[in-house]
C-alpha cells in the first residue's frame, strides 16, 4: 500500500514533466523516471526460438537510450567524420576526434525515419562512443543533450531547432572526462540540467524559450548524475549529486536546501538517487549511503554511509551497493542493482546489509573458477507488475523475480549483440525503452523494436 501511495505522490509531482500517454516512455527511465513499466498484457516468458524484431533500422554509435512518445521514437547517435577514427586508447582525452552528432525520429510502428537533426561535434572525451543522454519529450518538444554539451530544444513534429545552448561556450564548462551525461529534467515550465559552469553546476532554463531562470552550486567537477526530483519535507526538491556531495535544491529557484558529502572515486557520481519513503539511496564507485529525509522541512541526516579509504583506495566490503552505469531499483525496503565487479546484488535499505549476489543477470553465467569479474558490469532493471525485466550488457533481456531471499530467472532471450568495448569484453550499456507493449533497444549499429505483447 505504501509503495502505491508513494508512486501516486511522485506521479502527481511529475504531472507536468511528461505529457504522454500511459504507454509511452518519453524520457530516461520512463514516464516518472522510476523504471516502472505500467502496461499489462505482457508476455510471461520468451519463446525458445527467441524474439524477432518488428523492425530494425541502422543508426550510428551511442550510449543514449531511445525515448518513445506519441507514436514516435527519438534516439541520438554519433558518427565519425570522414577519415576520422577513435583513439586506440579509449581513455585518451587529448585527441580531438572529428564527429557528427545527430538526433533521429522514427515511426514507432514501422521504423520509418521521419526526420533527423545533425551537427558537427568534435569529441575530446574518454570512451568517445556517442551521446549519453536519453531525449526528454514534453508538450511537442524534444530536449537532447550531446556528449560535448550541446543542448537542443527541437520541434517534435519536424526536428527544427526551437532553441539551443552550448555548455562549454555559454557557461565555460569543461567537458567531464566521460562527457555530459545528466539527462535533462522537465519540471513545470523549467528544463533543469547538469551544466558544470562556474557557480552553475546546475542550471534551469525556460523550457519554451531557453531563457536562463537560475544557476546553482559550484563544484570542482559536475559529475554525471541526472537532476532527480523527489518530494520530502512537504515540498518538491531536485537532487543534484556532483563529484563531492549530494544537494537538495528548490526546483523553482535553485536555492540550496541541504548538502551532504558523498564523494565517489574518479568523480563518478552517476546513478539517479532513489527515494523510498523518507529514505534516499545513492551509491557509486567507493561510496554507498542512505539518507533520512526530514519530515517537516527540507533536510537530511545520514542513516548509514560507507566510503573508500581515500589514501589507499580500499573499497568498502561489509555493506552497501556500488553501481557504475545503472540506477538500482528500491522495492519494499530492498535495493537491487549491479554491484562491482559485475555481480548483481540485493542489499537491505535500512542497514546496508548485503543479502545475496549472482553474476548471471550481468554476464549470463554464474561465477566460474577462473572468472575475475566484469569491471563496470551493467544490467538495467525495470519493474512490470510483480516481475522485473532486466536488460544485461550482453544484449539479453531477462524476466526475473527479485526478492530479499534471492534471484529467480524466469526467461531470457537475446535481443542485440553488444558492440561496445570495455575492459577486454563487448558490452551493451544502453537503457531500453518499454512502450506500446514493446521494447525498443539500440546498440552502435541498429535500433530495433520487439513486441512483448501476450498472445
Amino acid at each position: 500500500m505504501f509503495r502505491f501511495t508513494l508512486l501516486a505522490a511522485v506521479a502527481g509531482a511529475l504531472a507536468s514533466t511528461a505529457t504522454a500517454r500511459a504507454d509511452d516512455w518519453p524520457q530516461w527511465m520512463g514516464p516518472n523516471r522510476d523504471d516502472v513499466w505500467a502496461e499489462t498484457g505482457i508476455v510471461k516468458s520468451f519463446p525458445e526460438s527467441g524474439l524477432k524484431p518488428l523492425w530494425s533500422v541502422p543508426i550510428s554509435a551511442g550510449y543514449a537510450g531511445p525515448a518513445v512518445a506519441n507514436g514516435r521514437v527519438y534516439v541520438p547517435s554519433r558518427e565519425l567524420a570522414k577519415g576520422a577514427k577513435n583513439p586506440d586508447d579509449p581513455f585518451d582525452t587529448k585527441q580531438e576526434v572529428k564527429s557528427i552528432e545527430r538526433v533521429q525520429c522514427f515511426d514507432a510502428k514501422t521504423g520509418k525515419e521521419i526526420w533527423k537533426h545533425e551537427y558537427d561535434c568534435p569529441y575530446q572525451i574518454s570512451y568517445p562512443a556517442g551521446p549519453r543522454c536519453t531525449p526528454t519529450v514534453d508538450e511537442g518538444k524534444v530536449y537532447t543533450l550531446g556528449a560535448m554539451g550541446h543542448l537542443f530544444c527541437l520541434n517534435a513534429a519536424d526536428g527544427k531547432v526551437i532553441w539551443s545552448k552550448n555548455f562549454i561556450k555559454d557557461y565555460k564548462a569543461k567537458a567531464p572526462t566521460w562527457g555530459f551525461c545528466g539527462h535533462p529534467l522537465v519540471y513545470k515550465n523549467l528544463l533543469i540540467c547538469l551544466v558544470g559552469g562556474e557557480k552553475a553546476t546546475a542550471v534551469a532554463f525556460d523550457k519554451d524559450t531557453g531563457a536562463e531562470k537560475w544557476t546553482s552550486l559550484e563544484a570542482r567537477e559536475p559529475g554525471y548524475c541526472p537532476p532527480t526530483l523527489i518530494k520530502a519535507g512537504g515540498v518538491d526538491q531536485v537532487v543534484i549529486w556532483h563529484a563531492a556531495a549530494l544537494n537538495g535544491l528548490d526546483p523553482l529557484t535553485g536555492k540550496v536546501y541541504w548538502t551532504t558529502e558523498l564523494e565517489p572515486m574518479y568523480g563518478m557520481s552517476i546513478m539517479g538517487p532513489r527515494q523510498h519513503g523518507d529514505r534516499l539511496f545513492a551509491g557509486g564507485i567507493g561510496v554507498s549511503a542512505v539518507l533520512k529525509l526530514d519530515k517537516d522541512k527540507p533536510g537530511v541526516t545520514v542513516l548509514w554511509k560507507e566510503a573508500a579509504d581515500k589514501g589507499g583506495g580500499k573499497l568498502p566490503k561489509e555493506r552497501g551497493l556500488y553501481p557504475v552505469n545503472m540506477t538500482p531499483f528500491v522495492d519494499a525496503g530492498t535495493i537491487y542493482g549491479a554491484d562491482q565487479p559485475g555481480m548483481f546484488r540485493a542489499v537491505e535499505l535500512e542497514t546496508g546489509k548485503k543479502l545475496w549476489f549472482t553474476y548471471k543477470p550481468v554476464i549470463g553465467k554464474e561465477e566460474a573458477e577462473d572468472f575475475k569479474g566484469a569491471g563496470s558490469g551493467t544490467a538495467f532493471v525495470v519493474k512490470n507488475g510483480e516481475r522485473y525485466f532486466l536488460f544485461a550488457e550482453t544484449g539479453d533481456l531477462i524476466i526475473a523475480k527479485l526478492t530479499p531471499k534471492g534471484y529467480e530467472e524466469l526467461s531470457r532471450t537475446k535481443l542485440l549483440e553488444p558492440t561496445g568495448a570495455a575492459f577486454g569484453r563487448k558490452v551493451l550499456w544502453t537503457h531500453p525503452a518499454f512502450a506500446n507493449k514493446c521494447v525498443f533497444v539500440r546498440n552502435d549499429k541498429e535500433l530495433a523494436c520487439f513486441s512483448l505483447a501476450e498472445k
